[in-house]
């Protein structure tokens, strides 16, 4: 992998976090649990939803097979970097990804996003060498190598950002 693509990865990492952190700056406790509706997520649920998310994808990068030779689809990055964060089409949660409670407050649920975003970008950078030539399944993209499953991770984190932004402007808060 080129010093470029190495830290692009990173780098994408990274700021997709500043953009995650700053959707909830300013939101309280009481603000984090409130829903616009029955069927919407409050912003505690979207940032346990995106810590959860993030925590399944590290754990099946970490336990990826690795491939002899790397497979390599830029197609399929820049695909996958525009279609994540884009909100216009909804997707339905997987049920071991719904938000359960598992968090009592914001500033817990934000502490382990970011003690998990830290180990991403830890694994992006020691596994920089390889992560073209890791191999796991997703159950909706099919097979994906190991810097698909950071651009997941980075886009995802930036999908739920602006519907946190969504839910605030509902409450008002925005």
């Amino acid at each position: 992998m080129a010093p470029k693509e190495r830290t692009e990865i990173v780098d994408n990492l990274e700021r997709s976090r500043q953009d995650f952190m700053a959707a909830v700056a300013g939101v309280t406790e009481a603000q984090a649990q409130a829903r616009p509706d029955h069927e919407r997520w409050s912003v505690l649920d979207c940032v346990e939803h995106v810590t959860t998310v993030e925590e399944r994808f590290l754990g099946w990068l970490e336990a990826a097979k690795k491939l002899d030779q790397p497979r390599i689809d830029k197609e399929k990055e820049a695909g996958l970097m525009a279609r994540i964060p884009d909100r216009s089409t909804r997707a339905k949660s997987p049920e071991a990804a719904l938000p359960t409670g598992r968090f009592a407050t914001l500033g817990q649920a934000l502490e382990q996003f970011n003690l998990g975003r830290t180990r991403s970008i830890e694994f992006a950078q020691d596994r920089c060498d390889d992560l073209y030539c890791l191999a796991s399944e997703h159950p909706r993209f099919g097979p994906m190598n190991g810097v698909e499953f950071l651009i997941i991770i980075a886009g995802h984190s930036r999908r739920h950002a602006a519907q946190i932004l969504e839910t605030r402007a509902a409450l008002g808060e925005a």
